[in-house]
């Protein structure tokens, strides 16, 4: 290639880059880091100029992880081959906010030791679809999102969220923890954790050790059969509980443990219950569907009271009602509908 091909090159990328710098704000990337990031994006990858923070190699066959430029926020690594994640290959991205690792081959084995911690910016951690078998340590203090579904976890390290003041949001579904590995010291740090999802594990227990941040847990697809009298007392904010396809039946269930003023969602579809919980007069949605409920007595779903103030605001917020796949024969009992008038669906 000539010269003038060359200059003629150089200058059409700085001529971009110059119209990008209109659109990128210069507090994310000035203008001499826009042209390093450009010119140092690996050959497997895609820079996309529109996007000069963000690296694609997704679906490349990678087995190894390219050298990554320096002012990535966002690393995109996922549907490759990749069985190692070293430290030297991110060494130039300190200023990684995102990756997301899913659907590779990584082991713990394969896990370099600091990898993570050396992301000190990272915020979002996606890897999904791995061949972990326990979390990740030491994690990057700033993490907000980890998400570690479908991998092959059965241990939760103590201490491992030890100063993890900023994760909200933790995601272990389909791996292989059992009781032993979800207790209050396994999940000690996790002060301001508002999303838990444990779904499909081997869970015989509720987990233990939840803080009081906790708004959402999923625990659906586990082997739970009991659910103890104070079990939320140490969680006032919780709004949402998924508890499908668990071995719940109403023995295992105390009368008053749903009656609670924070929850809004409240999901036991597929379980053995045979009658309906107490449920709190504020909660919007429930799901019964598939139990082996066989009637539906207004007097026991309607909170206290409910038939005199369903006009106040205190009274009952229920929208959405599922109640098919059980024993219950139409129609819809006229007190229930006089009870919920806020019910805007109820499947039966």
């Amino acid at each position: 290639m000539s010269r003038l091909s060359l200059t003629m090159e150089w200058l059409m990328v700085a001529f971009v880059a110059l119209l990008l710098t209109s659109q990128v704000r210069s507090e994310e990337i000035p203008y001499e880091h826009l042209i390093s990031q450009i010119s140092a994006c690996p050959k497997e990858c895609h820079c996309p100029p529109s996007f000069p923070n963000a690296v694609y190699c997704d679906n490349k066959g990678l087995k190894r992880i390219p050298d990554i430029p320096p002012y990535t926020w966002y690393l995109y690594l996922q549907n490759n081959l990749i069985d190692v994640l070293s430290a030297d290959a991110l060494r130039n991205a300190t200023q990684l906010r995102w990756i997301n690792l899913n659907r590779n081959k990584i082991t713990g084995e394969g896990l370099e030791a600091d990898a993570l911690k050396a992301m000190s910016n990272l915020v979002h951690l996606y890897m999904e679809d791995n061949l972990l078998t326990s979390i990740p340590s030491p994690l990057p203090a700033k993490l907000e999102q980890l998400r570690l579904s479908r991998n092959r976890i059965s241990k939760i390290p103590p201490g491992v969220f030890s100063g993890m003041d900023h994760l909200t949001l933790l995601d272990l579904q389909g791996n292989k923890l059992q009781d032993d590995a979800v207790t209050e010291v396994n999940l000690k740090g996790l002060k301001n954790l508002i999303q838990i999802n444990l779904a499909k594990n081997q869970l015989n227990t509720m987990p233990l050790g939840l803080p009081p941040t906790t708004t959402q847990i999923f625990l659906d697809s586990n082997n739970i059969e009991r659910i103890p009298a104070e079990y939320f007392k140490g969680l006032p904010k919780l709004v949402s509980l998924r508890l499908n396809r668990n071995k719940l039946a109403n023995g295992g269930i105390p009368k008053n443990v749903f009656n609670l003023s924070s929850i809004l969602d409240l999901q036991l579809s597929h379980n053995q219950l045979t009658e309906i919980p107490v449920i709190s007069s504020g909660l919007e949605h429930l799901h019964l569907d598939h139990n082996k409920i066989k009637s539906v007595n207004s007097s026991d779903i309607c909170p206290p009271g409910s038939l005199d103030d369903y006009l106040d605001e205190n009274g009952p917020r229920l929208r959405y009602l599922r109640l098919d796949g059980n024993e219950i024969n139409p129609p819809i009992p006229r007190e229930l509908m006089m009870c919920f008038r806020l019910l805007r669906a109820i499947v039966i």
